[in-house]
């Protein structure tokens, strides 16, 4: 069996509703018809048992006078069948009355509903039924009197048994049959005008169904993703369309994590296999020659034998240099370091950094030159990572200087930061490799890799990022390079 939808599901609910509500107004309906005729009754014939007990002497000074009695009992049956008369005593009991064998349930009758009507109460007041063993019917009372003192009652039940049965049978015939068509008809039209209306309340969530299906089927392409068109919802808006505005901007943030994740999966791809090429370099020309000594290291001279380990070792320390750089940037991507902090100069730091990079500038002829503001504020920060920045900065600008160019360190204090920044007259960054610069290298050429700095510049930011600073490439010369570093103080 298949599962109602929410429409279907809605309109049965409805309908329901509708059945439930309609039985109970038609019950009422018949209540309250029954009711007003029995009080109509009732008001019309409230006098009965007074004219019948002026007219007929029941009780006489011996008690009960059985000649009245009879007379009254027929006439009445003559002249309306749907009465029915009992003579009680001052305590209810029943001492006269006209009931067929075996049809009286009950030989007392209740003094409180007598009293009540005798009293005037409000109609239609009810009265114990003696052919019942607990019903209630409309009546007439009067009381009879000897010597003016209360000796009975007549008592009238103004519907007996036979009106009691037509009417039910004239009810079930009209009244009942007429109620359930109206209801039959409220039901069928309620249930369409409800159909409809809960077919135009769910549209919108039909349409986030057919949304949500659609992508559970297609997959969360980006473009298909970000084509979605956004509701337009306010305050005043109904809880669907909040419900389908939150669902378009939830898969459009899913579909743009899912694509940075898959670009972070290409970038880590392409930097496995970059690395994979400048460990494999290395490797190769260290192996080369190594091989070459150990195959011809009788045959070779002491300058070539020289010069071959110069060049193995030159190549050996390249390799651990550069794994010793992804190790440090593995630990910083992954929290495995947390800075040391303590209050530090930012400006003697940079002069120590300096005095271990004067010999390499002089040797090739490079200006390096500090321009440091005084005041500088102390700053809490970690002072081997502050100084591993500097270090790699210095030495990639050093590497890519020519020779008789200048290098130029500047350091000062703006809106609470320590500001640095660091310009060479070298090459250059290329202008392709400006947007990922800090980011990790794709598979590009040595040189472009060259270039770009390796993992250092990735390390100088991981460093920074942990001490809520940053670094950035500035344009301040059109020939070589300009990066820019800011630390919070």
């Amino acid at each position: 069996m298949n599962p109602l939808s929410l429409s279907q599901r809605l309109t049965l609910v409805f309908a329901l509703l509708l059945v439930v509500c309609c039985a109970v107004s038609g019950w009422l309906q018949v209540r309250s018809n029954t009711q007003y005729s029995q009080q109509v009754i009732q008001r019309l014939s409230v006098n009965l048992a007074q004219h019948i007990t002026e007219n007929n002497r029941l009780l006489g000074e011996q008690g009960l006078n059985p000649a009245s009695v009879k007379k009254l009992f027929d006439q009445l049956m003559s002249v309306n069948p749907s009465v029915e008369v009992y003579l009680l005593d001052k305590q209810g009991h029943i001492i006269g009355d006209a009931a067929p064998e075996g049809r009286i349930k009950r030989r007392d009758v209740s003094l409180q509903s007598i009293n009540a009507l005798m009293q005037g109460q409000s109609m239609p007041v009810y009265g114990d039924d003696p052919r019942s063993v607990d019903g209630q019917k409309v009546f007439s009372v009067a009381p009879l009197q000897v010597e003016g003192k209360t000796e009975g009652y007549l008592y009238v039940v103004l519907l007996g048994e036979d009106y009691a049965r037509l009417t039910d049978d004239a009810r079930i015939g009209s009244t009942v049959w007429t109620v359930v068509g109206s209801m039959g008809l409220i039901v069928l039209f309620g249930s369409l005008a409800g159909w409809l209306a809960f077919r135009w309340v769910t549209k919108p969530v039909r349409q986030l169904t057919r949304q949500v299906s659609k992508l559970e089927q297609e997959g969360l392409d980006y473009a298909r993703v970000m084509a979605l068109s956004v509701p337009e919802a306010d305050v005043k808006s109904d809880e669907v369309t909040q419900l389908r505005r939150a669902f378009v901007l939830m898969a459009r943030r899913i579909a743009e994590q899912w694509k940075t994740l898959a670009e972070q999966d290409q970038q880590r791809r392409e930097f496995i296999a970059n690395i994979s090429h400048d460990l494999r370099t290395p490797l190769t020309s260290l192996h080369g020659y190594l091989e070459t000594l150990s195959v011809k290291s009788a045959s070779l001279s002491e300058v070539d034998r020289k010069r071959y380990l110069d060049i193995a070792l030159a190549q050996s320390l390249k390799v651990g240099r550069l794994a010793q750089e992804l190790f440090e940037l593995a630990r910083l991507e992954y929290g495995a370091v947390k800075p040391q902090k303590e209050r530090m100069s930012f400006s003697e730091l940079l002069q120590d950094v300096f005095q271990k990079f004067e010999l390499a500038a002089e040797t090739r002829q490079i200006g390096l030159t500090a321009d440091i503001a005084k005041g500088l504020p102390l700053v809490n920060a970690d002072i081997y990572m502050m100084e591993r920045v500097l270090t790699n900065l210095l030495d990639n600008a050093i590497r890519h200087t020519p020779q008789g160019g200048n290098i130029a360190v500047k350091l000062w204090y703006q809106a609470g930061q320590i500001w640095v920044q660091l310009t060479d007259s070298g090459v250059g960054i290329p202008e392709e490799l400006k947007a990922g610069l800090f980011e990790r290298p794709s598979l590009l050429s040595g040189a472009r890799r060259q270039s770009a700095g390796g993992l250092g510049l990735m390390i100088v930011k991981r460093m920074l990022q942990l001490h809520g600073g940053d670094i950035m490439l500035v344009n301040e010369n059109e020939q070589g390079a300009c990066f820019r570093l800011m630390l919070p103080v």
